[in-house]
């Protein structure tokens, strides 16, 4: 009897953390909402698929899932789920972001060097209405693995982690942290290496050569995950007819329109003028997106580590404060010192976002992240409400800005049946913002609760608490 009576406990224990996750002393602080039944009313929505918003709509979801979605007049449930009155915010999907980091760059004495952020980066992704996010190169994978595991244990607060492996690279890049092959074949032990111990999929470098590309494609493929790049010697043309699956930061980094460019090296210089000179309406770079179209290769579009520095933010979507103070006053000197010199770079910029939403609309698949790298204006959860900002000036419709922060990315990573999108049967992962993002983007900066798998997080709370931390923990 008594041997019954434990494994019946046992059984009941498990059942019930399978519906209530527990949570650690150091996360219980930032959740707001435990309730395993409740329904959002009165709220405008934007579901994340491309279609128009809807007034007036009622979500609900129950132990994490969502199960109705409706017209509040019209759509009923029970007295004893709990009722989150929507007037006057807007509820979209959590965001699922592909070009993400859990390091930040320290340039230190003329060497450029970066550093793990483990402890703000997860939160910060979650408090800007981040629930997913691919980390688009490591410096510190079995770290990541630990995070990811730690979050999904409760013990940390955090997204959900698509995790990629060490930046694959040859010999060039004047950055410590990221590793160097010497052949193929260190990239297939690499893809090897690290596949096996749970890593998602793989990211390619600047100074690679097409048969490293091949060879890492090959063995990622075998495994049945992706490949991406941040491409430089190898065109985006080349790496499209060789099979990678993604190309990082829109056109920006594209080689394809330098007239003598040797094979397998990187023309860093000549690309940037060969892409200044490059007319907006060009017939190259529109075939170009044609080929990429047809070979099923999707870019990420990473406005933020690009913006121009006249006349907007020091740290991108107000996230000066976050910043250690050492940081904060070096990146306010280096702000001040740019202002009305980067003419250059606001055409370049201008240009860059035409050519996203140009790719969108011959039908490519965009993806977004942030790059929190660069020069350090770009940081985890700010940089992400940011990238959507910046999509609206860019000419996407607000509704087509979510699509593509949300679903696409979900989609992308093969997620899509749970994750992406506001709809029934999916995972109740939503962001409710205090303001219409459709009269006022900017609003994308009040979220209130981010919803991931049903719980709620308080995401001005979270942002509170991570002030000044930024660049030290």
């Amino acid at each position: 009897m008594k041997t019954r009576l434990f494994f019946f406990l046992t059984f009941l224990s498990f059942s019930l953390t399978a519906f209530s996750q527990e949570f650690s002393r150091s996360v219980q602080p930032y959740v707001s909402e435990t309730a395993q039944k409740v329904a959002i009313t009165n709220v405008k929505l934007i579901d994340g698929t491309g279609a128009p918003a809807k007034l007036n709509q009622t979500v609900i979801f129950e132990n994490g899932v969502i199960t109705q979605i409706g017209s509040t007049a019209s759509l009923t449930y029970p007295s004893d789920y709990k009722s989150i009155d929507g007037t006057g915010k807007t509820l979209i999907p959590g965001l699922v972001m592909l070009h993400e980091h859990i390091f930040y760059p320290k340039p230190f004495d003329g060497v450029f060097s970066v550093a793990q952020m483990t402890f703000t980066f997860p939160r910060l992704y979650l408090a800007g209405g981040v629930t997913t996010i691919r980390t688009a190169g490591s410096i510190e994978p079995q770290t990541d693995l630990n995070i990811r595991k730690w979050i999904e244990e409760g013990k940390m607060l955090g997204p959900k982690m698509d995790l990629t492996g060490p930046f694959i690279e040859r010999a060039g890049t004047p950055v410590p942290e990221v590793g160097v092959i010497e052949n193929p074949q260190d990239g297939i032990e690499m893809v090897e290496y690290w596949g096996k111990r749970g890593i998602n999929s793989f990211k390619v470098y600047q100074n690679i050569t097409k048969e490293d590309l091949a060879a890492v494609v090959k063995a990622a493929h075998a495994q049945g995950k992706k490949v991406t790049g941040h491409i430089c010697s190898v065109t985006y043309r080349e790496a499209a007819d060789i099979g990678i699956d993604n190309i990082e930061h829109g056109f920006f980094q594209s080689s394809d329109f330098v007239g003598d460019k040797v094979e397998n090296f990187c023309p860093a210089f000549k690309r940037g003028r060969a892409l200044a000179e490059l007319p907006e309406d060009s017939p190259e770079m529109e075939d170009l997106m044609e080929y990429l179209i047809e070979k099923n290769v999707a870019v990420t579009s990473t406005l933020p580590v690009f913006e121009p520095y006249t006349d907007r933010e020091i740290v991108l979507g107000g996230g000066l404060e976050a910043m250690s103070p050492e940081i904060k006053a070096s990146l306010e000197q280096n702000h001040q010192r740019r202002q009305g010199r980067d003419e250059a770079s606001l055409a370049s910029f201008k240009k860059q976002m035409a050519w996203e939403k140009k790719f969108y609309e011959m039908g490519g698949t965009l993806l977004a992240g942030t790059d929190p790298t660069g020069a350090g204006r770009t940081i985890a959860g700010y940089g992400n409400m940011r990238q959507v900002e910046l999509l609206i000036e860019a000419g996407f419709s607000v509704t087509e800005a979510i699509n593509i922060s949300s679903l696409n990315g979900a989609t992308y990573l093969e997620r899509a049946d749970k994750v992406g999108s506001i709809e029934v049967g999916k995972q109740a992962d939503l962001v409710l913002i205090d303001g219409d993002l459709e009269s006022d983007i900017s609003n994308i900066r009040n979220i209130e609760t981010v919803f991931k798998d049903g719980i709620g997080f308080d995401s001005k709370k979270i942002f509170e608490s991570m002030k000044g931390k930024v660049g030290m923990h």
